[in-house]
């Protein structure tokens, strides 16, 4: 008979509390990173932007994620996740206070450097927490721990969809006629149609106000708090110093990043244009649409934890490489059960068909992000904080490919051409999933 004690807990008791803690930063992450799925739709019709430009969204938090990363790796290798955690919430909360003045003055490059610096303070909370959930315990639980601790992410994205939904979408959707009549009555500021794009700015900003006042209360909490020391959180005066030079030993670390690039890519980007698609090939206004991202994340989270109770008898890369084979066929579904394809006669049954299938990725897709990030710096010992600042890099994915989706986009016409770029993304992960992350290289047990 198996003795269950000898099996190692998911979370030790004397950890509880802090886990709790830092696990509650996935829901506060989540709320900037899909509330830019509504404010790319919401500034196609407020800024008059192209699908590739609204793209640009993505492509500023996450080049914020790109830049700041190494720093938070080198800022966390001498202060620790604690100090780093704090620099990333106060970074956050400055990010979303300039929400007001990039609202008042209406230009789109304001908004794209708040957003910016957003990503930026994301970068120090996305690095330290994932390396500190991970290293929270037995290594032989990582994955499963980090999968867990991620479930609480679509928490957030649900509330910033519907705040986006109720808050910035106002619902008025004026016709071409109709902004060529308001265009036509002259008012004390310019037009009537001047004065309705600078309403539909100014929903933006109170959101994200409110948001990083959340923020800053938060970041007091964790200021209080003690944070016990873990086994992978090597500091300054350690013998053995993480290196950036050694990590190109580690295949399955490379590999990752690969994988990471690619999965965030397809994440954003189909969560991105979901609205948009729906609209393009269906009747629904854009606050139906919004309804069904809430839909979209509620899926997320359930997929999130239907993985980590699957964790227990399926490896998590293998059953990540399960799960991409399964997103591979239902984005032939999306492309092909589009209006754009209407040739194949599938819209024509059913424009649910290809609305379906893009919200049915969503739920495959969950578990990716903490099995690559997991698998990635799994063994790499002194070079965890280095290793993972590099991961965390892998955000470029989506700030990439994101506005790739609406190049093609708009060269064709419709989004159902660019989501060409989830399928071949889920193929390198099944690469990876099956064949790249088996741990190789001089592996710290």
């Amino acid at each position: 008979m198996i003795n269950s004690n000898s099996k190692p807990r998911l979370i030790a008791s004397e950890y509880v509390f802090t886990f709790v803690l830092v696990t509650a930063l996935y829901f506060f992450w989540a709320l900037p990173n899909v509330l830019n799925d509504v404010l790319i739709k919401q500034f196609q019709k407020s800024m008059e932007l192209s699908r590739f430009a609204a793209g640009l969204i993505q492509t500023a938090i996450k080049m914020g994620y790109f830049c700041l990363a190494i720093p938070a790796g080198f800022f966390m290798q001498r202060f620790g996740y604690k100090q780093g955690l704090i620099t990333g919430l106060l970074v956050f909360a400055i990010g979303c206070f300039l929400f007001y003045p990039a609202a008042s003055s209406g230009i789109y490059l304001v908004f794209l450097g708040a957003i910016f610096i957003i990503g930026g303070g994301l970068s120090f909370l996305e690095l330290g927490a994932n390396s500190y959930i991970a290293g929270l315990g037995d290594p032989s639980t990582s994955v499963r721990r980090l999968t867990f601790a991620t479930c609480f992410n679509p928490i957030g994205g649900i509330t910033a969809v519907t705040l986006g939904t109720l808050f910035i979408f106002s619902g008025n959707e004026p016709t071409l006629g109709e902004i060529e009549e308001m265009k036509l009555q002259i008012t004390a500021t310019g037009n009537a149609y001047t004065d309705f794009l600078s309403m539909e700015n100014a929903r933006v900003w109170p959101t994200y106000f409110v948001i990083g006042l959340l923020v800053l209360l938060f970041t007091f909490l964790i200021w209080k708090t003690k944070f016990p020391t873990i086994k992978s959180d090597f500091s300054s005066t350690d013998k053995q110093k993480g290196s950036y030079r050694k990590l190109i030993q580690y295949p399955h670390w490379y590999g990752a990043i690969i994988s990471q690039f690619f999965y965030l890519g397809v994440q954003l980007g189909t969560w991105s244009y979901l609205i948009t698609y729906v609209q393009e090939n269906s009747p629904m206004t854009e606050k139906q649409a919004g309804g069904l991202l809430i839909l979209n994340m509620v899926i997320f989270m359930a997929g999130r934890f239907f993985a980590t109770y699957l964790m227990k008898w399926i490896q998590a890369t293998r059953l990540m490489g399960y799960y991409a084979l399964i997103n591979i066929g239902l984005v032939l579904i999306v492309i092909f059960g589009s209006e754009w394809a209407s040739w194949t006669g599938i819209h024509s049954i059913s424009y649910w068909f290809g609305i379906c299938a893009m919200i049915a990725t969503t739920f495959f897709m969950s578990l990716m992000y903490p099995t690559n990030f997991a698998s990635g710096i799994n063994g790499l010992g002194p070079h965890t904080k280095k290793g993972a600042s590099i991961l965390v890099m892998s955000m470029l994915g989506g700030a990439i490919l994101t506005p790739l989706i609406g190049f093609i986009a708009d060269r064709s016409g419709a989004i159902a051409p660019g989501m060409v770029i989830p399928l071949v993304s889920y193929v390198v992960i099944f690469w990876y999933g099956f064949y790249g992350s088996r741990p190789r290289g001089p592996v710290y047990h």
